[in-house]
Parts: C-alpha cells; structure tokens; sequence
C-alpha cells in the first residue's frame, strides 16, 4: 500500500497532483514521493514563497550531503528532475538538468553457503527482545520472510508487502503484482517451503484479528512491516554471526536475492543444464527485463571457478604445463 505524504509547501498543489497522476497510471512511486515531500520541506524551510523550480533551487537541493552516498543523491535528483519534466508539460517553466549523476557501482559482498547457514541460525535462535505480544509475533514473522526472500529470490520490498490474496500456501504460488517496473508475476515454492508457510498462516491467524490482509504485518497489523525495519534487522542477525569479523564488506537484505541467483546457476552448471535454455525462465522468474539483468547478478565465485575446472578439458591442451626442465 502506498504511503501517502502531507505536502504543504508552496508546490503543495503541483507535487500532490504529480505523484497522484503517476500512481493512477499505475505506479507504486514510493521512491520518488518520500524524496519530493524531502523536497517539499526544504522549501519551507529555505522560505521559498514562489512555486518556480529555478535551476539555483534545483542545484541547491541536488547538492550531495556530507552524510549520504552518491545513490541516495541521484535518487534525489531523479526524483525532483521528473517533476520538473512534468512541470514543463504543463507550460511551466521549469530547469531540467542536463546530466544526473551516475551512481558508482561496487562489488557486493556475496553471501556463500556458510554464510547463509550462519545467518538462518542466528534468524531461528532469536526469541524477540521483548515481552510486547507484537515484538514476539515478528520475531517470528522474521524467520518466514527471510526464507521467502532466499528460497525465491524476492526482493525485501516484495516480500514486506505480500498480501494473503496474493498468497496461495495451498497451491504454492504467489503472485507478486505491481513490482520493479510495474511488473506482475507468478513465484512457485518448494514443498519444504510450501508447508512451512503453511504452518505459519495458521499460526497468524490465531493472533491477529480476522481480516488482516498482510502476510507479514507490522507491529499494527493494519500495515506490513517495514522494508526499513527488514533492512535493519537483516544487519542485526548478520552482526550477531561469526561470519561477520571475517569479511571486509557488509551484505544487505538484496544478498539473499543474489545468493539465490548465485546458488540457482552454480546447480545448472553443475548439472550441464543449458543457461541459453534456462536463463529466461529465471529472469522471468526474478521479475527482470530480459536476461541480461539476471546475469548481472551471477559472479565468479570459488564455486564457479571449481566447476569450470572439473569440466574444462581444453585448457590443458591449449596450455600446456611447464616442462621443469625449461624453468
């Protein structure tokens, strides 16, 4: 469900409409509407009295914090630079960057198999910090949501906003709507997984009141649990493993998704299966656009590099091993 902002500086009117025309068109627009009421508040901040979106206004507002990354400032910039499009549609005159920043892309930590066993452990021991009967019922809504996230490749927004009419535990499919892209599609589980959701639905029937549409409500269940609160607990559970000390970059909640992408193309390989043949079921599957997105995600890991030995018989023929004479 969308979250809807107050907006109540001098582009009040023109921001609601903006983000209210877009979603009717379909879109979750989540993202862009919390970064325009940011932007909404710096102008009233700033005492901007006039609904004008000069280029001084826009570059004051793109300007990057000292405490943010270069993708939460182009995040921002995106977001203000396709109201300031629309703004021109209308016949207002608006600035329109040229160019936005482009984000660095890095390496993300990929999560091995140790990794993920020692991270579930920490998920399953957890008995929930607090007696506060919604603290409890979450800690062991935690337990579900990350299997779901790992076991199906979903992302954390997906998986947080999973209503129960989109849930069949019966049949074993859910059906995602709406998501990256304005993308619908259809995820089939695993039995294990199957009867363990299952199990779960049966259990949060009995503590929350009849009618709760949310697969994973939040402390009131009349709304999902956050995707924040996931992120942040995701990094709570992985401080809480030995794994931790022992790698120089931090995993998110997204590599739960890439493991099972990771996992799902080292099985192929190891099968001989086709990728040609396989690869556009798994995008599909992923919710991607093409193919193309979903290799993206596949790395050179110690796995791959140990398969590709085993089935390379060319190698040895092409480089031959050092004769020790000539050494």
């Amino acid at each position: 469900m969308p979250r809807d902002y107050a907006y109540s500086g001098v582009f009040a009117e023109l921001l609601s409409t903006y983000v209210a025309g877009k979603r009717a068109a379909g879109y979750s627009f989540d993202n862009p509407a919390y970064w325009l009421s940011r932007f909404d508040r710096y102008c009233r901040e700033q005492g901007i009295e006039q609904a004008i979106l000069t280029k001084e206004l826009f570059t004051a507002w793109s300007a990057k914090q000292s405490t943010e990354t270069k993708v939460t400032q182009n995040n921002r910039i995106h977001a203000l630079t396709g109201f300031s499009r629309w703004l021109n549609s209308l016949g207002k005159t608006s600035y329109v960057p040229s160019t936005v920043p482009i984000p660095e892309k890095t390496l993300p930590y990929l999560m091995e198999d140790a990794d993920i066993q020692a991270f579930f452990e920490m998920v399953d021991r957890n008995p929930g910090r607090s007696s506060y009967p919604p603290f409890q019922r979450m800690s062991v809504e935690y337990k579900i949501l990350f299997r779901l996230i790992y076991c199906c490749g979903l992302r954390n927004s997906e998986a947080c906003g999973l209503r129960f009419e989109h849930a069949d535990f019966n049949k074993g499919v859910l059906t995602i709507t709406n998501a990256k892209g304005n993308k619908d599609r259809k995820v089939f589980l695993a039995e294990d997984l199957r009867l363990l959701c299952l199990r779960y639905q049966t259990w949060l029937f009995q503590l929350i009141p009849p009618g709760t549409i949310w697969v994973f409500p939040g402390k009131n269940p009349a709304s999902h649990i956050p995707k924040t609160s996931i992120d942040r607990k995701f990094n709570d559970f992985w401080k809480m493993t030995e794994r931790a000390v022992l790698c120089d970059k931090k995993p998110t909640v997204h590599a739960l998704r890439h493991a099972f992408v990771m996992k799902r193309m080292n099985l192929w390989m190891e099968a001989d299966t086709d990728f040609r043949i396989m690869l556009p079921y798994l995008s599909t599957y992923l919710g991607h656009e093409a193919p193309i997105e979903t290799f993206y995600y596949y790395h050179q890991t110690t796995d791959v590099f140990r398969t590709i030995r085993r089935k390379d018989k060319t190698s040895a023929v092409v480089i031959p091993e050092a004769d020790d004479e000539h050494n």
